[in-house]
């Protein structure tokens, strides 16, 4: 078993399996071709791929919400090898810097900021989220997290949105297909889907063009889930708004427009890496381990090789 983390810092882990240490380092610390489960680093540059090597690979798991970095691996895995995602880690923290970009955007936080920096005094009249419609486009775990943080906050109404139509515990769920007759009513449009062949370029300019004057768009979820030029088209007259914490490209260059775009404010994709990854993370992997000591299926299966 290949761990990030080391070890002995996790408790509860199986004692029955034999770990080793890695982190990405070039020098692997042991025989890629004996590593039956791989827990991939976390922000961390791999030079030394070590997976096409690991014929003996039954679970390849990732320690991000999504997979879509993993996917063109798949093909390469053994026949059978489960890729999972770290559902569980990152809903905490997402959804935290969901409804910060949200309130920061609303109630005009960069503005106090320069103006702070600047010595300068001047109040004025900004929009609450109090009373407002909001609309969660890919009502997962994290799109659930958001809507419960948003509980607090007198919202009108919360519309969820996702792949395929259902029930939830906070009430129904829209099909991804009646989007665009949902846009016109929401206030903000908070972006939690995959990105995925289906999602890749959903928010374009078709999209975009639904929604009503003055309404804000968040993006917590992959920034090519959003069309960049799309976008700029709408946030540059100041008919639209919008908080991101993911772009396309990323990381956005220096010079690109959206950094100057009125309306637009930018976290350099800080959804995931809180406090609170580490212990959700050595949560997840004493539950998936144990599983796979036990000989019982993995959780949060993505896709099977």
């Amino acid at each position: 078993m290949w761990l990030p983390i080391p070890p002995d810092e996790i408790a509860g882990l199986p004692p029955e399996l034999d770990y080793v240490h890695w982190d990405a380092e070039p020098e692997f610390p042991a025989d890629p071709a004996r590593c039956v489960f791989l827990v991939v680093p976390y922000m961390r540059r791999i030079t030394n791929d070590p997976v096409p090597r690991m014929r003996a690979l039954r679970v390849l798991q990732t320690l991000t919400a999504g997979v879509d970095a993993y996917l063109p691996a798949l093909p390469t895995l053994p026949p059978g090898a489960r890729l999972c995602n770290a559902r569980g880690v990152h809903e905490a923290s997402t959804a935290e810097l969901a409804l910060a970009l949200t309130l920061a955007s609303l109630r005009g936080i960069p503005d106090f900021v320069r103006r702070q920096d600047a010595g300068e005094w001047q109040t004025g009249f900004h929009p609450s989220l109090a009373d407002k419609t909001v609309l969660i486009l890919g009502y997962g775990a994290i799109g659930g997290a958001v809507e419960d943080r948003l509980a607090g906050f007198e919202c009108e109404r919360v519309v969820r949105v996702a792949r395929s139509p259902r029930t939830s515990s906070r009430g129904p769920v829209h099909a991804l297909a009646d989007v665009g007759e949902l846009l016109p009513a929401a206030d903000v449009v908070i972006v939690t889907t995959p990105l995925t062949d289906d999602t890749r370029g959903l928010v374009d300019a078709g999209f975009l063009a639904r929604m009503k004057d003055g309404a804000l768009l968040v993006n917590v979820a992959r920034g090519a889930v959003v069309d960049t030029k799309a976008l700029l088209d709408e946030v540059e007259p100041g008919r639209l708004r919008a908080a991101l914490d993911v772009t396309d490209p990323e990381p956005l260059p220096p010079g690109h427009p959206l950094w100057h775009a009125p309306g637009v404010l930018i976290s350099p994709h800080t959804g995931g890496p809180t406090s609170a990854f580490r212990p959700r993370a050595e949560r997840l992997l004493r539950s998936q381990l144990g599983r796979f000591a036990a000989g019982e299926p993995v959780d949060h299966v993505v896709a099977v090789a």
